[in-house]
């Protein structure tokens, strides 16, 4: 789909008009919840992008938003030998392109976002989620489809905890977002220049939609920009509301 036809193009609209229906709704308070429930608060974090290097991601963003992310914010991940680039879209939330680092020896361990499989002919996408929480522990207890393991990481004065699984990949097909807990202050999109994007909505699409809307249910995750559809496939489709009007990433 070219993200430059905007709400003009057909997916756009049938994508718009099928939101207010699947949102995961926020559950109505009962007596005895708050005693029965432990107390999480997640919320999303971020937006991955994967692509096969660093320029072609940007070059995909850039213009699937109209939005350039030269010169480039990020930095690399030594440790899984990978590095990213940033664009704000707003207070407590950005967007992420991360590739394999060319420069970078191979990780003992598989890298993470899946991109060790990469296809050579692999173009950039949408991929994934993040899902930001105060408790990593305990969310990951909670939700009965687990995003991976706990694993502590870095970058410069960035200190986190983040679910990754053994083996690099995306928990369904990447519809389950990986959990976050940022150890250092201030959020990372604290520091990324506001170029008035914004996060309208995110499609979720996935063949066992309404399990892992009940998986983020149990996290504490209601976040009315986030919809759930059940289809064939896994997929991602995200709403971005820049300077040029409505743009997609898919």
């Amino acid at each position: 789909m070219d993200g430059k036809d905007g709400i003009g193009s057909r997916y756009f609209k049938q994508f718009a008009a099928s939101l207010d229906t699947i949102a995961i709704r926020q559950p109505e308070n009962r007596p005895g919840d708050r005693m029965n429930t432990p107390a999480l608060h997640t919320e999303p974090d971020h937006l991955v992008v994967t692509a096969r290097t660093l320029a072609d991601g940007m070059e995909w963003v850039a213009d699937r938003l109209g939005v350039s992310m030269a010169p480039r914010i990020g930095g690399a991940h030594a440790r899984l030998g990978t590095h990213n680039a940033l664009l704000s879209l707003g207070p407590g939330f950005y967007l992420e392109v991360i590739a394999i680092d060319p420069d970078a020896p191979a990780p003992a361990r598989a890298r993470w976002f899946g991109l060790d499989h990469l296809a050579a002919h692999a173009t950039p996408r949408l991929a994934h989620w993040v899902a930001r929480t105060d408790d990593i522990h305990a969310a990951l207890a909670a939700t009965p489809i687990k995003p991976g393991v706990v694993e502590e990481m870095s970058r410069g004065a960035l200190h986190w905890l983040i679910t990754i699984a053994a083996d690099g990949a995306l928990q369904c097909d990447g519809a389950m977002p990986s959990l976050i807990q940022w150890q250092s202050q201030p959020h990372p999109a604290a520091a990324l220049p506001d170029l008035g994007c914004r996060l309208e909505k995110l499609e979720v699409v996935h063949p066992q939609a309404i399990q892992v809307a009940q998986a983020l249910q149990a996290l504490q995750l209601h976040d009315r920009r986030v919809a759930w559809q059940a289809g064939a496939e896994a997929r991602l489709a995200a709403a971005i509301l820049t300077p040029h009007g409505l743009r997609m990433l898919d």
